[in-house]
């Protein structure tokens, strides 16, 4: 007798996910396609030590899957960035391709006038 699925309904390895939800990526795999750390190793150490924030909650588990509109806080250097997921992308490419998967939320303003 055949063997059925464990009731999971997870989509196999190289499938889309079901229609209507946003496509999900686990959080050290994003950090690094984004470019914000040089290997994945290191994305998730950053994680596993508590010092990266989903939504406003902290995360311990590189392997939280975040998707576009999720809210990132993390220590970059000396700053704490602060940036909205905009796309998950499907590599990790070149720079310019990188920076199409966030908006930051931090990003300076225009310069004030100044007080002359």
């Amino acid at each position: 007798m055949a063997k059925t699925g464990g009731g999971r309904s997870q989509p196999e390895r190289g499938e889309s996910p079901p229609s209507g939800s946003a496509p999900r990526i686990r959080l050290d795999k994003w950090l690094w396609q984004a470019r914000f750390f040089r290997s994945r190793s290191l994305a998730a150490e950053m994680v596993e030590s508590g010092h990266v924030r989903v939504n406003g909650q902290p995360v311990a588990k590189p392997s939280r899957e975040v998707g576009p509109g999720d809210v990132l806080t993390f220590p970059q250097g000396r700053n704490i960035r602060l940036i909205r997921i905009a796309g998950t992308g499907v590599r990790r490419g070149p720079a310019t391709e990188a920076q199409t998967l966030f908006i930051d939320l931090d990003a300076p303003a225009a310069t004030p006038p100044s007080l002359e």
